[in-house]
């Protein structure tokens, strides 16, 4: 194993208010595959360089405030089913944690209780996986009530099989969990039966939130709005383009699952039309199921949205496989990542490429069928954004009917009524009347034809 030093991180610049909560050993357990294996099919592991891994679990760890003492990647013949990677590398690791005195040591992995526990034995410190890593980020990024019960849920969970933490008998709440200790934090036993009573309860909790969540979007299903959603792989810039959008303030910075809770805004479209645009929580290879299924509601609008904007960090020396994580979790919710008619490929932050490089993307871009088209924008920049915007109105516009009519001019109530709810796309006075093409969804189809004698635009 050659360490990577990470010893820089004590100085780097932290959030306001962000608080070092002690020294961490990330480890990279990567398999050792054969290009086109089974393993290598099903894992990914070919398609994801080791070193990109590595980084991202880092990532991971820096997003709750921890300092990386070091960063190895420990190649794998076999997963062991005590301690998941072999007697010998364990004991290099137990003598690194030592010199480095680290408090913390994380597997970029998905670890069994068994081998979380042994591991624990054996390097003499506390032991956190992949997905507790995740689920420790949520827990810290949660700010709505429907977060905050669904990371619960989520961690209550994954912790009812690890008798690793002290719940305390669940007498107190604390953002993040805790993984890192304090007052009963080193207590070994989980009582399971409270724990399946927390989960109950949780469960209650959320059917009611949902519940509320479900009358708002009735709500706004009789305007009616069209909602477009922001998926993509975390930290692809999408709270970035969701501000350039619609001009809002929300969360974003260059770190991993900077926001979770989701926000709707309103996105106005080229001709003066309106839309819902939603920013959903990021993607990650080897998203805990846990947090998929725990989270599938926050994603209704997903599930639900007229056109889907897949944000892609086009920079990322990662980006082929990043775009297969989203596509598997897309998969998972039930919507079909090849659907062209619904899905638009974003590839952001071309602002990093210099212009040569910038020509060769275009030409990528250019390659690509008619019917998958890649949109190359700029969040920071704003460069694309006028084009994106034409995309998203013309995947609107092919659910919707053209219709012209014409109407008096002295209808002032009218025509305000056509402005609200419709989308104009072209007025013009004649002796007194205003000849309009408005373009509507079918819920307002026949309200138009049958109020102001509409007739369907002829092609």
């Amino acid at each position: 194993m050659e360490p990577r030093n990470f010893d820089g991180d004590a100085d780097r610049p932290r959030p306001a208010g962000a608080k070092q909560t002690g020294r961490v050993l990330v480890i990279g357990p990567y398999l050792r595959v054969r290009a086109g294996s089974a393993d290598a099919q099903s894992e990914g592991y070919v398609q994801r360089d080791a070193e990109a891994r590595l980084d991202e679990a880092a990532g991971l760890a820096r997003a709750i405030d921890l300092v990386i003492a070091d960063a190895i990647i420990t190649p794998i013949g076999q997963i062991r089913p005590a301690t998941y990677i072999g007697k010998g590398k364990v004991e290099e690791i137990a003598a690194l944690a030592k010199s480095l005195d680290v408090e913390l040591v994380v597997m970029d992995c998905a670890l069994a209780p068994i081998q979380q526990r042994n591991l624990e034995k054996e390097l003499h410190t506390k032991v956190l996986d992949r997905t507790g890593l995740i689920l420790e980020i949520f827990g810290r990024r949660a700010k709505t009530k429907e977060g905050s019960l669904q990371v619960e849920l989520a961690h209550l969970n994954y912790q009812r099989s690890r008798l690793v933490r002290s719940w305390t008998h669940l007498e107190r709440q604390r953002g993040g969990f805790g993984f890192m200790g304090g007052p009963g934090e080193t207590q070994i036993e989980a009582d399971r039966r409270l724990i399946q009573e927390r989960i109950s309860r949780l469960e209650g909790d959320l059917q009611k939130v949902q519940a509320t969540r479900r009358l708002h979007r009735a709500g706004r299903q009789r305007v009616p709005y069209s909602v477009v959603a922001l998926v993509g792989y975390t930290n692809a810039g999408k709270s970035t383009l969701f501000n350039r959008l619609t001009r809002a303030d929300v969360q974003a910075a260059d770190m991993l699952f900077a926001t979770l809770d989701p926000t709707l805004r309103a996105l106005t479209l080229p001709h003066g039309g309106k839309a819902m645009l939603s920013d959903t929580v990021g993607f990650i290879s080897n998203l805990p199921t846990q947090l998929v299924a725990a989270f599938r509601a926050t994603l209704e609008e997903v599930l639900e949205a007229d056109v889907i904007l897949h944000v892609r960090d086009i920079s990322h020396e990662d980006a082929e496989a990043q775009q297969g994580d989203v596509d598997a979790v897309l998969r998972q919710l039930g919507i079909n990542p090849d659907d062209s008619g619904r899905i638009v490929e974003v590839w952001n932050k071309i602002d990093r490429y210099d212009s040569e490089q910038r020509e060769e993307l275009l030409n990528i871009a250019a390659r690509r069928p008619e019917d998958h088209p890649a949109m190359l924008v700029s969040a920071v920049s704003g460069e694309g954004i006028d084009a994106l915007l034409a995309a998203i109105e013309e995947r609107l516009a092919a659910k919707r009917t053209t219709l012209d009519l014409s109407i008096d001019a002295a209808d002032g109530a009218g025509i305000s009524w056509l402005h609200r709810n419709s989308e104009v796309l072209a007025k013009e006075l004649h002796d007194g009347r205003f000849d309009m093409t408005v373009r509507v969804d079918e819920t307002k189809r026949d309200i138009v034809v049958n109020r102001f004698d509409a007739v369907p635009r002829v092609a």
